[in-house]
């Protein structure tokens, strides 16, 4: 598997600003993806800074791997979802890291992969949606055993709280009625059940939310990302700074009420009084950054006693 040469990480010169990595420093990049941001600091903490490499995606690590080559000297990977930080720390030895990163986009890998399911571009992929697809049978269930499984109601709250779909329970209907005929097993049969429903609006695809409220669902991105946060603020140095990039409100909110939480409690200072968004340039060059925000907090509060 070689490089992935149009990589291009979100937010990089707002990334490298805001968590200023120096010399010798160690990082934790805790969603590695294919590496554009753990090569950009680790060009800034050479000669003999470390990065602490994860990713539940086990074919985005071994991308970043290869992309990363010229720094493997310098670099740990460790294939585990974030929210095993504390764990993963102590097991690698890489104890309170100067900086952690945790960029929660989705990887241009993982959406191109036709095997994966997370894009509804791809109408013959299966509904699969899982980041981490070697996970053993019934430990994680699949977007299509959502879809095939769950009850209308549960279906119409995913839908609506993780998508914040308004027209959630319209689409759960849809899809308990077309399942009792066949089952819902490619992105083109949930594609076309949901264009049944709702008309374009705009730039943003009628499955856009639908798509992304499965995904949460079947990653439990939310859970991950409110077990994480904690963990990240206790592994910091005094005067560590967390990084996180965000792409939609419900992540975004949780982000920004964990930080300001901190904040009041004196155990951080938030550096981003307004979230880092991308410019002009960067969202033409890459529409996908077009919805990320970045914020960042730098950690005030003495350090935590090792057990």
């Amino acid at each position: 598997m070689g490089p992935v040469r149009t990589h291009i990480p979100v937010l990089r010169q707002e990334v490298l600003s805001l968590l200023d990595p120096r010399p010798g420093q160690h990082t934790v990049d805790a969603t590695v993806g294919a590496g554009g941001h753990a090569a950009a600091i680790l060009e800034r903490t050479a000669p003999d800074g470390r990065l602490l490499a994860i990713d539940l995606d086990p074919a985005a690590l071994e991308i970043a791997r290869q992309n990363l080559k010229s720094f493997a000297g310098r670099i740990t990977f460790v294939h585990s979802g974030f929210d095993n930080l504390k764990q993963i720390l102590h097991d690698t030895r890489f104890l309170h890291p100067t900086a952690i990163l945790a960029d929660l986009g989705l990887s241009s890998a993982s959406l191109q992969d036709s095997s994966r399911g997370f894009s509804f571009q791809l109408v013959d992929s299966p509904l699969d949606m899982r980041f981490d697809p070697s996970s053993r049978s019934g430990e994680i269930r699949t977007a299509a055993d959502i879809l095939n499984l769950e009850r209308e109601a549960e279906l119409a709250r995913i839908i609506y709280e993780y998508g914040e779909e308004r027209q959630s329970r319209a689409i759960a209907r849809a899809i308990v009625e077309t399942r009792a005929r066949q089952p819902i097993r490619t992105v083109g049969d949930l594609v076309s059940i949901i264009a049944r429903v709702i008309r374009r609006r705009g730039h943003l695809h009628p499955a856009t939310r639908t798509f992304q409220a499965l995904r949460l669902a079947v990653n439990d991105e939310l859970g991950r990302l409110e077990r994480f946060l904690p963990q990240a603020i206790e592994a910091l140095v005094p005067g560590g700074r967390l990084a996180v990039i965000s792409f939609h409100s419900l992540e975004d909110r949780m982000v920004k009420q964990f930080f300001r939480q901190q904040a009041a409690a004196s155990q951080v200072r938030i550096l981003t009084k307004h979230p880092a968004t991308p410019g002009f340039a960067e969202v033409t060059t890459n529409p996908r950054s077009r919805s990320a925000k970045l914020r960042v907090v730098v950690r005030t509060s003495p350090p935590t006693p090792l057990l």
